[in-house]
C-alpha cells in the first residue's frame, strides 16, 4: 500500500501546486469579484451494496472526514455533490444509484455515467460488447453467500449438491443480475461439479433453474414469497436475511470448490469511461485517492463505517457488521489470478462475444485495465 499512498499524495499535492500557480497571473483575476473557478461535473453512480460503504461514508460523513485531505461537500443530499481536496473544490458530482452492475454497463453504453463502482463481470462484459470503459481500480473483495429459508438444512456445499440429487426438480435458485460476480461465480462452479443448469423454467430435466431476480431488493423478498429456493447475493443483504430470521446463509462463495479457487474473489470495481480518462486524468486521480484514503478508513473503523452505512442504506447495523469485505484499491496478484479465473469461466460458458471471446487475461489487459492511478 506505500506505492499506492504515495501516488495519491503525489497526486494532490500537484493539484494543489496547480492551484497556487493558476493565480499567480494578473492580479485582477485574484480579486472579491472573480468568478468561481470553473469545475468539471461527472456523473458518478454507485450501488446499494455495502461493497461500496467507503464511497457512502465519504457521502454521508461529508466535511466531518475533512482531516483525510478529501471529501465530498453535499449540495443536495444524496445527489449532488462538491469534491474536496486541500479545501479547494475540483469536481461536482452528480450522484446516480443503479440497481445492478448490468443496469451500470448500460448507463455507460449510453454515456448516461462517467465513471461509476460496480461488478467486475459487469464492466467484463461491458468491455466485451465494445463500451469504451476501463477499470481503474478494485474497491473490495469478496462479501458473497448463497441463501436459504431460515429453517433449510442446507448448511455447506456438500448438503447442498445433496439436496439437489434429492430434489424431484429443478432447484431455483435466483441472482439479481446477469452479470453479476455472485451469479457468474456460482454457475461456473456449477458447471464444474456436472450439474445441469438452464433459464428455461419448462425444462424439468435440470438440476438448476437459474432465476433472474432484476435487483437486489427482491433477493429476501423472492425467498419468502418462495419464488425461489435460494439465492446467491453480495453483503450485506446474506446478513440481512440472517437477522430478519427469514434466512440462513448456506455457504460463502469463497468455499466453493475446488478449494482455494475463490479466495480474494474479486467483486467489485470503480471505472470510468475512456474519454473522461483523457479529458479529467485531475479529477479522476483525487476520487482515486478518496476511494482508497476511505477504505483504509473503514477497513481500521469496522464497526463506526458498519453504523455509517447501515443508516444510509437503512439496515441493520449487526448485518452490515457480519460482512466479511476487505476494502482495497491494490490490484494485487491474488486479485489479477482470479480476474484470469473469470475471463476463462465466462468464456468457457459462452459468454462473450466481442472482444474477449476465447482470450487469456494478458491479450486483454489493455482493453481491461487503466492502473496508471494506483501503480
Amino acid at each position: 500500500m506505500r506505492k499506492i499512498k504515495f501516488v495519491s499524495l503525489f497526486f494532490l499535492l500537484m493539484f494543489s501546486l496547480s492551484v497556487l500557480l493558476g493565480g499567480c497571473g494578473n492580479d485582477s483575476n485574484n480579486s472579491a469579484d472573480s468568478p468561481e473557478k470553473e469545475v468539471p461535473t461527472l456523473n458518478m453512480g454507485y450501488i446499494f451494496t455495502t461493497h461500496h460503504e467507503p464511497f457512502m461514508v465519504a457521502l454521508s460523513e461529508g466535511e466531518k472526514m475533512k482531516d483525510l485531505g478529501v471529501y465530498l461537500n453535499p449540495v443536495v443530499e444524496k445527489e449532488k455533490y462538491e469534491l474536496i481536496v486541500n479545501d479547494e473544490k475540483v469536481a461536482n458530482l452528480n450522484i446516480i444509484v443503479a440497481k445492478s452492475g448490468s443496469e451500470t454497463a448500460t448507463l455507460f453504453a449510453q454515456e448516461h455515467l462517467d465513471l461509476a463502482l460496480a461488478s467486475v463481470t459487469a464492466m467484463m462484459s461491458a468491455v466485451d460488447k465494445d463500451t469504451p470503459v476501463k477499470i481503474l481500480s478494485p474497491i473490495q473483495t469478496e462479501g458473497m453467500a448463497m441463501v436459504f429459508p431460515a429453517d433449510s438444512q442446507v448448511s455447506d456445499w456438500d448438503s447442498f449438491i445433496d439436496c439437489v440429487n434429492a430434489a424431484s426438480g429443478p432447484i431455483k435458485m435466483g441472482y439479481h443480475s446477469p452479470s453479476s460476480a455472485p451469479k457468474i461465480l456460482t454457475e461456473t462452479a456449477l458447471n464444474e461439479a456436472g450439474l445441469s443448469l438452464t433459464h428455461d423454467a419448462n425444462d424439468l430435466s435440470a438440476d438448476i433453474l437459474l432465476v433472474d431476480l432484476k435487483s437486489t431488493s427482491n433477493l429476501i423478498p423472492a425467498l419468502t414469497s418462495k419464488q425461489v429456493d435460494c439465492w446467491v447475493g453480495p453483503a450485506p443483504l446474506p446478513e440481512v436475511a440472517e437477522t430478519e430470521g427469514v434466512g440462513k446463509i448456506a455457504f460463502a462463495l469463497r468455499d466453493m470448490p475446488p478449494e482455494g479457487k475463490w479466495h480474494n474473489c474479486p467483486c467489485c470495481v470503480l471505472a470510468a469511461r475512456e474519454a473522461i480518462i483523457e479529458q479529467n486524468h485531475d479529477e479522476l486521480a483525487v476520487i482515486i485517492s478518496l476511494i482508497d484514503k476511505y477504505s483504509q478508513w473503514c477497513n481500521e473503523n469496522k464497526d463506526e463505517a458498519a453504523n455509517i452505512a447501515a443508516d444510509w442504506l437503512g439496515m441493520s447495523p449487526e448485518a452490515v457488521k457480519r460482512a466479511e469485505i476487505y476494502y482495497t484499491i491494490e490490484p494485487d496478484e491474488n486479485w489479477m489470478n482470479s480476474i484470469s479465473v473469470y475471463l476463462d469461466s465466462l468464456n468457457g460458458i459462452n459468454k462473450y462475444d466481442g472482444k474477449l471471446k476465447d482470450k487469456k487475461l494478458d491479450e486483454v489487459k489493455a482493453e481491461l485495465f487503466d492502473f496508471q492511478f494506483v501503480e
